[in-house]
């Protein structure tokens, strides 16, 4: 079986069509999120494959976009409600 990792995926772009893109590619990988910013569980595949997607999905001068692993020892920190992702256990969503 191969391993996942969790990641905070996250995406800012000023084109309303490129936004709605980003939107529909990353809930293909998510399991909890909030407007653009979403937790990924992804192998190294499929953490490859978002990467090449995003790459032909985004204006790289005018948009961004982040992955950034995230550490699974780190305690969790959360502010306002949170319920928990009916899609995956132990997926926290705050809305």
């Amino acid at each position: 079986m191969t391993q996942r990792h969790l990641y905070l995926a996250a995406y800012d772009s000023s084109d309303a069509r490129r936004r709605a893109t980003m939107l529909r590619l990353l809930r293909g990988f998510t399991c909890g999120g909030q407007k653009s910013a979403y937790e990924v569980e992804l192998s190294p595949t499929e953490r490859r494959e978002l990467l090449c997607i995003v790459a032909g999905s985004i204006d790289s001068q005018k948009d961004r976009f982040l992955l950034a692993r995230l550490d699974p020892r780190g305690a969790i920190l959360t502010a306002g409600r949170g319920a928990e992702s009916s899609e995956r256990s132990g997926c926290i969503y705050l809305g």
